[in-house]
């Protein structure tokens, strides 16, 4: 046939109808692409797994489609020196789009959008990066939620502390060997009060803050609500003889269980205030396995780096130097055993790099995303509309100053609105039971 003899790059509509009437196409598809979208050779060379899902090939029957992408395949492996020529695929086969066709993990009709690159600007910056605020909120709600759910989980472990006298504490390399130091809890709290300082001002001028601030949530939830787990299942002895720790189980003796969760529950509000600092006033025992401490600088730490320039290395080595010396302080203050305080360290760190690897290499996260979904239903949920990595980008103090007083004006604006419709709503109530009672009136 004469149109299989030519170049397909060279095809005009008319040969390529040709082509694909020879394949097997119906006439009806053939019109289609053909006919009224003037589809070549060049087109249907440049054809990817996205264009099957968009018009006009989405009209296409089951059996056409299938055929049209299976010919396309067959195409794009034969010429792949001219797509290459053309810009549509780099030189290397394995980057080819019939590379991507038959990679091990292929699950959906058409790639399932799974090989699709994330939509990227000249400079490689992703275009698309909403800042989706419901999101952040609803990020907050469970941070919030889980603290709460700490909060409670520590009243419960500290009554069940291990008696001192009968549960001395437990063999420890580090603080077998470094004495007590007294004071060295409350820097170590003073140094995470200052490291949370330093993030505040990053959110505050960052441009994608409620992008961060989605990610600092769930992070932290995320591993205080374990952190539930390992300290509820077991109870560890005290790690220093100098705490004094005792159940509070003799305060509620003889009260009803109503009673009993309410002292909890108000013992957990005091936890919950002073964010279990001791600097607030708040003392606990028994939450030893992680150290909540550990976590908290960690995550700083780490967000701090991640999200600021990589130039200002002075920052990040204050942030580094300030997150090692927060642990030497709790141990020093021998507040948490050496193992309490690796495996917080552990834990956090791998849990953001995973997180973070994730969410920067779409492939990795869309290439099996049914069981993503499954696996780590927040980050799915959360990282749905984030394409490729977040840059480091800031506005000026006048530029925040701005949006600061649009977002309390759009604020306003919204609650005079609302506020406008209930007493529309409330007079509307009015009118029509005034009238209901004047035609009663009319009727007797």
């Amino acid at each position: 046939m004469k149109s299989e003899s030519a170049v397909p790059l060279e095809w005009t509509s008319e040969l390529t109808k040709a082509y694909l009437q020879g394949q097997g196409l119906e006439s009806g598809s053939l019109r289609l692409l053909c006919d009224d979208n003037r589809v070549d050779g060049k087109c249907l060379l440049s054809l990817n797994d996205l264009d099957f899902t968009l018009e006009p090939i989405i009209r296409l029957t089951l059996r056409d489609r299938k055929l049209l992408f299976i010919v396309c395949k067959a195409l794009q492996r034969d010429n792949h020196e001219v797509l290459a020529g053309l810009g549509v695929v780099s030189e290397t086969p394995e980057s080819s789009i019939f590379a991507q066709h038959h990679q091990p993990k292929f699950e959906s009709e058409y790639g399932d959008l799974e090989h699709v690159s994330p939509t990227l600007s000249e400079d490689g910056r992703p275009l698309r990066l909403p800042p989706d605020k419901t999101k952040a909120l609803l990020s907050f709600c469970y941070v919030v939620a889980v603290t709460w759910i700490t909060a409670f989980v520590m009243v419960i472990v500290h009554d069940r502390v291990p008696d001192m006298k009968k549960y001395p504490p437990l063999p420890d390399i580090f603080l077998d060997n470094v004495p007590h130091i007294p004071w060295a809890f409350d820097m170590c709290e003073v140094t995470g009060t200052l490291m949370f300082t330093i993030w505040l001002i990053v959110l505050l001028f960052h441009k994608h803050r409620f992008i961060l601030m989605r990610r600092f949530f769930s992070l932290s939830g995320t591993v205080f609500l374990l952190r539930c787990i390992t300290m509820l299942i077991t109870s560890l002895s005290v790690p220093g003889t100098h705490l004094q720790c005792k159940p509070r189980n003799n305060f509620l003796q003889g009260s009803t269980p109503f009673d009993n969760l309410t002292k909890k529950l108000s013992q957990a509000y005091i936890i919950w205030r002073g964010a279990g600092m001791s600097i607030q006033g708040v003392r606990t025992c028994g939450d030893y396995m992680f150290s909540g401490h550990t976590v908290a600088l960690t995550t700083l730490n780490f967000f701090i780096t991640e999200y600021t320039p990589r130039y200002i290395y002075y920052l990040h080595t204050l942030s580094w130097m300030m997150n090692m010396f927060g642990i030497f302080f709790i141990l020093a203050a021998h507040e948490h055993y050496s193992i309490d305080v690796f495996v917080a360290f552990y834990i956090t760190s791998r849990l953001f790099l995973y997180y973070h690897t994730l969410a920067n290499n779409q492939a990795l996260m869309q290439r099996d995303s049914t069981r993503t979904r499954v696996w780590f239903p927040l980050f799915s949920y959360f990282e749905a509309s984030v394409e490729g990595i977040v840059p480091n980008e800031y506005d000026t103090p006048a530029e925040v100053t701005r949006q600061f007083c649009g977002f309390v004006k759009e604020l306003l604006v919204d609650g005079f609105n609302s506020l406008a419709s209930i007493f529309q709503r409330h007079e509307t109530v009015a009118a029509v039971q005034s009238n209901a009672a004047a035609s009663s009136k009319k009727t007797s």
